[in-house]
């Protein structure tokens, strides 16, 4: 009988069960159903190159362009997958700029921010590839990204990305 135990307990530690049966057997199970609500329930994740569309993003002439203004465009309903998880994040983005000779259209803004709902990317890629594609469609003096994602984890964590980088030109 001692050498059954024996090979039982090796058996477990090779298996990743408990002896006892019940307890490793209701974990598994648990184990499972997660696995399974998990297939059920995610949201259909793609690649940021395939839905953000800069190309949705418009510019209107700024008629004062020697007159320095900041324009401040703020929003609570910024959202984009986990692309670990498949889980959506929420957060707070602001958009701060000094216009050159362009300004953005806010309805194209909303319309490009849409397309983050269903990529998966994480929030440093994000903040960093927002201030990439409104760089490139307003030319500003200056810009700041900064989004600020609800915690998760007990986690909080907001990034700020600038234009044009500490050290560098514009």
């Amino acid at each position: 009988m001692a050498g059954n135990k024996k090979t039982e307990k090796r058996t477990a530690k090779k298996t990743g069960k408990k002896t006892g049966g019940k307890q490793a057997g209701s974990r598994q199970a648990q184990a499972r159903r997660y696995r399974a609500l998990e297939r059920q329930v995610r949201l259909e994740m793609k690649r940021p190159e395939d839905v953000v569309r800069p190309g949705l993003l418009l510019t209107f002439p700024y008629r004062h362009p020697r007159q320095p203004a900041e324009i401040v465009i703020d929003t609570e309903e910024f959202s984009a997958l986990c692309p670990w998880t498949g889980l959506p994040d929420y957060g707070h983005l602001t958009i701060r700029y000094l216009p050159g000779t362009r300004c953005l259209e806010l309805k194209s803004l909303k319309y490009y921010l849409l397309g983050y709902r269903s990529a998966g990317i994480v929030q440093e890629h994000a903040a960093a590839r927002i201030l990439e594609d409104l760089v490139a469609a307003v030319r500003p003096r200056e810009m700041e990204v900064e989004l600020d994602y609800r915690p998760r984890g007990g986690l909080h964590t907001v990034v700020r990305a600038g234009y044009p980088p500490p050290g560098g030109k514009a």
